[in-house]
């Protein structure tokens, strides 16, 4: 197992071996088929082939039935005749039963040691693709991440954000001259979306201790890998919250491994279940970026598996990237899934033994059409391969043995409480205290002077320009009020009885001159 995993045998008797080379493991694959065909058992034994590798792996649990890989199968389980006359008939000449390192994860911390990140590490693009914001509300995020980075204010968990955002909207008007209009229907919209986030159990995703990914790629005493479940049944309630944190989780591990070029085998081992959530609805920005790590995050020797029903739920460019594929049954009911069906099969390195679309459409429960990477990375001819039966437990493990690996685990104790340190919530909530405590001793100080000194200090300060500017103001304003006083006076008087008589005596007089 050093040099490949097994993954079954091909052949038309099943009997030629299939491995998938470690060498090139880290060339990302893809695990696609209808519900029912097998996925899920592929899945777990490339899990069990990777740790038996030491290489560690982190897989999300959809269904609960992975975390049967804590436990030995038993040659009481009702497969057991099948699977052994399946080792068998595909030479698994080494087949036991053994259990794998296993650490659950969760969420909600229910079913697993909780999983946090910080709102500051999860950023803008990826937080605006949780809360479904638009182009204006994803704006407003990205004031208040630049606003945290500029004035110190650590954006720890959602209440950090909530509280940045009341502070923004209460000082719109001055932010909207340097950063362009920031609206508070926008602001509200974007509070509504993070009510919902909460509602949905969201909350607990952000916060500290946050996880560190070097617990993630531990291996064990005995060279194992550690196997990473994140117990994703409740999580799938919230599509969005699922793949965004899958998301983050991936763009965290591109953006702090080093480089290794290509080693002997893989760092770590992501598969990504339900890879379709992903996609659906996503920005092109959001599908760029997955499609950069996707591309580049081979050089830091994690490989990226991809499961879906359908091929063509991944985007083209970077189905491309998936080197090692898996394709267990597809169904062709309507003309759409036909022409799937075809491209599927279009896609693979053709094998004249056989006609691969028909294939497809043709193999039963546990089997499946399969390329693996070969030489040079070059891709192997399709075969037709029996999938080898697992060594670990087919289906979940009891509640109460669950509880029993959690309490044996090394991170048992180190992610369970919660740690609030002072962060923009806290920091914010000072500054307005202050603030209100100094209105509050202005405001009893103010009472607490004399009428002379409530007079003296509401008075206008002297200043001698604009005194001197204000008197002579004044004064124009006084003796143009006085002059015109009189006139209105005298007119008065010129249009009553004195005034036309007045009036008739000056003009006889200059008459009587002439």
């Amino acid at each position: 197992m050093t040099s490949g995993i097994f993954i079954g045998g091909g052949g038309p008797d099943y009997g030629t071996q299939q491995h998938l080379a470690l060498g090139y493991a880290n060339r990302h694959g893809l695990i696609a088929g209808a519900t029912g065909t097998g996925k899920t058992v592929t899945l777990q034994i490339l899990a069990e082939g990777f740790s038996k590798a030491g290489v560690p792996v982190f897989l999300s649990d959809v269904k609960g039935d992975l975390s049967g890989l804590a436990k030995a199968g038993s040659a009481s389980h009702k497969l057991h005749t099948p699977f052994t006359e399946r080792a068998e008939t595909i030479g698994f000449t080494d087949f036991t039963y053994e259990a794998f390192p296993v650490t659950f994860w969760d969420l909600f911390g229910d079913q697993g040691h909780p999983v946090r990140t910080t709102v500051s590490e999860m950023g803008p693009l990826l937080l605006a693709r949780l809360l479904e914001l638009t182009e204006a509300q994803e704006g407003i995020l990205n004031i208040a991440f630049r606003l945290a980075d500029e004035d110190g204010l650590p954006l720890l968990d959602l209440k950090d954000l909530q509280s940045l955002l009341v502070w923004i909207g209460e000082n719109a008007k001055d932010l909207s001259l340097r950063y362009g209009n920031v609206s508070s229907a926008s602001i509200g919209a974007i509070q509504r979306r993070l009510l919902v986030l909460e509602n949905q159990g969201g909350a607990g995703l952000f916060g500290e201790p946050a996880l560190a990914l070097s617990d993630l790629m531990r291996t064990g005493t005995d060279g194992k890998g550690q196997i990473n479940i994140l117990a994703a049944d409740k999580l799938m309630a919230a599509p969005g919250l699922y793949a965004t944190f899958l998301l983050w989780l991936l763009s965290e591990l591109f953006e702090e491994l080093p480089e290794v070029g290509d080693p002997d085998k893989p760092k770590l081992v992501f598969f990504f279940d339900e890879a379709h959530l992903l996609f659906d609805d996503a920005p092109k920005a959001l599908v760029d970026k997955v499609e950069q790590v996707a591309r580049l995050i081979r050089s830091k020797g994690v490989g990226v598996y991809f499961i879906t029903q359908n091929p063509a739920d991944v985007p083209e460019d970077i189905l491309g990237q998936l080197g090692n594929r898996i394709q267990h049954a597809l169904r062709a009911f309507t003309a759409k899934d036909k022409k799937e069906l075809r491209l599927a099969a279009e896609t693979y390195r053709e094998n004249p033994a056989f006609d691969t679309e028909e294939a497809i459409r043709e193999v039963g429960v546990g089997e499946a059409v399969t390329s693996m990477l070969q030489k040079k990375g070059v891709p192997g001819v399709v075969e037709r391969t029996l999938i080898r039966p697992p060594s670990s437990q087919l289906g979940p493990i009891t509640k109460a043995e669950r509880a029993e690996v959690m309490a044996g685990s090394d991170m048992a104790g180190k992610y369970d409480d919660p740690v609030d340190r002072q962060s923009a919530f806290e920091i914010l909530k000072s500054r307005a205290d202050q603030a209100a405590a100094e209105a509050a001793e202005a405001e009893e100080k103010a009472e607490e002077a004399t009428p002379f000194e409530r007079e003296f200090n509401a008075a206008r300060r002297y200043n001698g320009t604009r005194v001197s500017r204000s008197t002579s103001r004044a004064s124009r304003r006084q003796s143009k009020s006085l002059g015109g006083a009189v006139a209105s006076a005298v007119i008065k008087e010129l249009s009553g009885t004195t005034g036309r008589r007045l009036v008739r005596g000056i003009l006889g007089g200059l008459f009587k001159g002439r």
